[in-house]
């Protein structure tokens, strides 16, 4: 499952090598609420096809009506606003003086579009330069700090995933993971050294590797812009691995299991001189609590509690996995006790 930007991007790149024209806009700036942030992209083609969105929907119409309307015609850039007024934001479904700013790039083959996938595609984290003067495009490194700039003169993008995601252990839900990590702008490494788990790996875009998890995680380095996730149950392999990466900056380490598998890991873990202050770091029963029990769901779950994680949300002690059971036996034990105290009266 590629991003929604990945995506973008690839359908442009075929939709050129096709004979097609395409426009691509992207979100540039916002005033007040936006449906969609900074950094958002839309292609049309010259037809009305698109790939991606920069609003609600209300705006990709009217972008779609002007590409049919009028094509797409070859030159400098164009930077664009809707929602100026109260009219026109309530026309676009933007808030009352709410305002979005684009900027509308054609594209051909010196746009790099090519280039930039297979910079992506190979890791890299890249920035892409448009004048708007000119329309020339130049395409150079960025680092995960890196964010989209826009002055009137220069567009700065920013492309690739600026986040990584180490899953230790390759079993089932491990695929369901790596497919949504894929589609959340994730780049994803799988390490597990048990051939009956990884000799049948086949899904694009996720790295694989085979050592020991303590040492991949030593290998990997990880930074403020990483999450590490132990799913094998075994400790062996993910007791190490967690100890090593609780004293990184990572900014998200957990663990799947149960209630009791994690206070018994949390032991585990003194044992190796891990700190009470580490130890509240490592998050486990993973996930927010949705009642899953599928891979699947349990996968959701998971990927949900990352990203509000990474996305800076505080998750109440409610919404995660622990307190939601303990405090659902708790209710349930009450309603019991309630119960018969009603049918005593």
């Amino acid at each position: 499952m590629d991003s929604v930007d990945l995506d973008v991007l690839k359908r442009s790149r075929l939709w050129l090598a096709e004979g097609r024209r395409v426009l691509l806009v992207t979100v540039v700036r916002t005033w007040g609420s936006s449906p969609r942030p900074v950094g958002a992209m839309l292609a049309i083609r010259d037809d009305g096809i698109v790939a991606g969105s920069v609003s609600g929907g209300c705006i990709e119409d009217d972008l779609i009506d002007g590409v049919r309307k009028a094509g797409i015609a070859y030159g400098a850039p164009a930077c664009l606003s809707y929602g100026i007024d109260a009219d026109q934001a309530h026309r676009f479904g933007l808030p009352c003086g709410g305002t979005i700013e684009l900027v509308a790039e054609a594209l051909s083959a010196a746009s790099r579009i090519g280039e930039l996938l297979g910079m992506i595609t190979g890791g890299a984290l890249v920035r892409r330069v448009l004048c708007m003067e000119s329309g020339r495009v130049t395409l150079e490194p960025a680092d995960s700090g890196a964010m989209l700039r826009f002055d009137g003169k220069r567009l700065e993008s920013v492309h690739g995933p600026r986040y990584r995601l180490l899953v230790i252990g390759g079993g089932q839900l491990s695929r369901y993971l790596c497919q949504m990590a894929l589609g959340l702008d994730f780049q994803v490494t799988v390490c597990d050294p048990r051939s009956e788990y990884m000799d049948e790996w086949n899904l694009p875009g996720v790295t694989l590797v085979r050592t020991m998890p303590d040492d991949t995680v030593d290998a990997m380095q990880p930074d403020p812009c990483s999450a590490v996730l132990a799913v094998t149950h075994d400790p062996k392999l993910d007791d190490l691995a967690l100890m090593q990466a609780l004293r990184t900056p990572a900014f998200y380490v957990g663990a799947l299991g149960s209630r009791k598998n994690n206070h018994a890991r949390r032991e585990r873990l003194r044992l190796f001189d891990v700190s009470e202050e580490e130890l509240r770091r490592l998050r486990g029963p993973v996930g927010i609590f949705i009642g899953s029990k599928t891979p699947a769901e349990i996968a959701i779950s998971i990927m949900a509690e990352i990203v509000a994680v990474r996305n800076g949300i505080v998750i109440p002690q409610i919404w995660g996995v622990d307190g939601a059971k303990s405090a659902r036996a708790a209710g349930s034990a009450q309603n019991f006790t309630e119960g018969c105290a009603v049918r005593r009266a």
